[in-house]
């Protein structure tokens, strides 16, 4: 059985998606879960979305590390939210309402979902 696809096809750039999950009995979005965060269902089917995602939230943290990175929360017009590490601008230049993107090339299985800005034109830039 094929997975659906969501959002616009990808270009030659951009071709990663975002598997994410969606309930079978009441239609609830959500990424890397057990169980429906709503109805409390294991009947989850997996989809791709290959949409754009918008920050709603944005830190810079150096945990377990000398590096300052990115974390941010990323919420995504199939209805879901997750927490992933924002790439290619500086950590602290990551502003909440930046369109975001999957990285084409990362690894799934690590357990990261790393996302980069879709244009790099900031709040600064906005005057």
């Amino acid at each position: 059985m094929s997975q659906p696809r969501t959002g616009t096809a990808p270009s030659a750039r951009a071709e990663a998606g975002l598997i994410y999950q969606r309930c079978r009995w009441c239609g609830s979005a959500s990424f890397r879960r057990l169980l429906c965060p709503v109805c409390a269902s294991s009947e989850l089917e997996s989809e791709c979305s290959y949409s754009e995602g918008v920050v709603v939230r944005s830190a810079v943290v150096n945990r377990y590390t000398r590096v300052a990175r990115n974390e941010s929360l990323v919420r995504y017009p199939e209805g879901f939210m997750f927490r992933c590490r924002v790439v290619g601008i500086a950590p602290q230049l990551v502003w909440v309402g930046a369109r975001v993107r999957p990285v084409a090339g990362s690894d799934p299985r690590s357990g990261e979902a790393v996302l980069e800005i879709c244009d790099p034109v900031g709040p600064a830039d906005w005057r």
